[in-house]
C-alpha cells in the first residue's frame, strides 16, 4: 500500500482522508500535495491507495481497505477518488458494508482540490459532514 502522509499517532477524533487513484504515485503526491499545502497544522490522518498492490495502474479494494482502516480515528473516512472505476470499487466495498470502517463515504469531490479542502477542513476537527461539504464546494473554485 501506499504510506500514510501524516502520523497515525493522535489522529483519534479527526476525519481521516483517504485518496484513491488509478496510479499510486499520483496519489502520493496529491495528499503530499494536499498535507503541504494545509500547512504545518495537519492533524488529520491522510493515506493514499493508489495502484494495484504489485505497482501498475488499476484501483485495489485490498490497498482501499487498509488505507482507510490506517486513517480510521473514529470520526469517520472520507474517500475521495480520480476516475470511474475507483468509484465503482469504493462503492462495492461500501456496500458490502463490513469491509470499510464505520463512517466511511464517498465523497463527489474533484480530487486535487477536494483533497486539500478536505485535509485543511479535517484537521480543524471538523466533522464528516463538513469534511465532505468542504471538498464538494470545491466543485466551484474558478480558474478563470
Amino acid at each position: 500500500m501506499s504510506g500514510a502522509q501524516t502520523s497515525d499517532k493522535g489522529h483519534e477524533g479527526y476525519v481521516g482522508i483517504v485518496l484513491v487513484s488509478h496510479s499510486g504515485p499520483v496519489a502520493e503526491s496529491v495528499a503530499q500535495l494536499a498535507v503541504g499545502l494545509a500547512g504545518g497544522g495537519v492533524k488529520a490522518p491522510v493515506a493514499a491507495a493508489g495502484g494495484t498492490p504489485d505497482g501498475g495502474l488499476g484501483t485495489s479494494a485490498e490497498l482501499i481497505t487498509e488505507a482507510a482502516r490506517k486513517v480510521d480515528g473514529g470520526a469517520g473516512v472520507a474517500v475521495l477518488v480520480d476516475l470511474g472505476s475507483a468509484v465503482l470499487t469504493v462503492k462495492a466495498l461500501l456496500a458490502e458494508g463490513d469491509e470499510l470502517p464505520g463512517g466511511t463515504r464517498l465523497v463527489d469531490a474533484p480530487f486535487v482540490e477536494g483533497a486539500v479542502a478536505a485535509v485543511v477542513t479535517a484537521s480543524t476537527g471538523a466533522d464528516l459532514d463538513a469534511v465532505a461539504a468542504a471538498a464538494a464546494d470545491a466543485y466551484s473554485y474558478r480558474k478563470e
